[in-house]
């Protein structure tokens, strides 16, 4: 049955999952870059995600996602067998990818995941990828095995230093652009401020460098207009231009800005959702 998880893996407990989904005609067509709006119940809000993973083969595409809301912490409460309301892709326009030597692909936090899978179509294009990862701790991180299995370098760095470089994947990145000229694109995908981090650590280089926008979306075909941001002084929507820009040209300030406008009621529908939850097991 389509839109069947089919395993689900809790990477990070009560904090991060992946779910292996049956969609084949979404793992048909979806290519590094892509993603997909899902829906868990009929009265849910649409939330898009990265597609960490596709197999053609299969037909399964692959998710990860944060529960930091009342709709991924409904999600969450989804097992295998059971099935997703709602899943529409493959969205957005897919990573441009052409063979032209060293590729340096930055991920953290969950944008790992949604690294994954430009940096494997990369490496399928016959590109070198130099994978950098990076998080609070070493607990927190994800796919580095699945990034070893193609990729030459894994490179860690870990805020505290539990494993790996201790510091940020800036400045591993900032090494290997001084050590190695035969960088030809940076690729970065995870919180808006490593994002900003990586684009300015890139610039001063002259390496080509996209960033993957996480904006607010509602229907993800370029109708609502919820997902604009500015590239380079002129207005785009993230779910039809993008969600991949070139990172020196966005306008990081407006990012964070649209990206906040909700919390406050994205904070009380999930405290609401919580309570509610509490109560039905008492």
């Amino acid at each position: 049955m389509e839109n069947t998880i089919l395993s689900k893996e809790r990477l990070i407990p009560g904090q991060t999952s992946k779910l292996v989904i049956d969609a084949p005609h979404i793992a048909a067509k979806a290519e590094p870059g892509n993603f997909v709006i899902l829906r868990v119940c009929e009265r849910g809000e649409r939330i898009p995600l990265t597609i960490a993973d596709a197999d053609r083969e299969k037909g399964t595409i692959t998710i990860v996602y944060l529960v930091m809301g009342k709709s991924t912490a409904m999600l969450e409460e989804l097992n295998e067998g059971d099935a997703i309301l709602d899943l529409c892709g493959p969205l957005g326009r897919a990573t441009h990818i052409e063979k032209g030597g060293t590729v340096i692909c930055v991920g953290g936090g969950t944008g790992i995941a949604a690294m994954h899978h430009i940096a494997k179509g990369h490496h399928e294009a016959g590109n070198h990828v130099v994978a950098i990862i990076g998080a609070r701790n070493k607990d927190l991180l994800l796919f580095e095995k699945e990034l070893k299995a193609f990729a030459p370098e894994v490179l860690v760095s870990t805020d505290d230093g539990s494993y790996g470089h201790k510091g940020l994947v800036t400045e591993l990145l900032k090494q290997r652009l001084e050590e190695d000229k035969s960088v030809t694109e940076v690729v970065a995908v995870g919180p808006v401020p490593m994002m900003e981090a990586v684009a300015r650590t890139s610039e001063p280089f002259g390496v080509k460098t996209t960033v993957s926008l996480n904006s607010i979306m509602v229907d993800g075909i370029g109708m609502c207009g919820a997902c604009r941001v500015t590239v380079g002084n002129e207005t785009r929507f993230a779910c039809v231009d993008g969600p991949e820009f070139d990172g020196h040209k966005v306008d990081f300030a407006e990012l964070r800005q649209r990206l906040g406008a909700f919390k406050p009621l994205e904070r009380e529908s999930y405290d609401h959702h919580c309570r509610c939850k509490c109560n039905e097991s008492k």
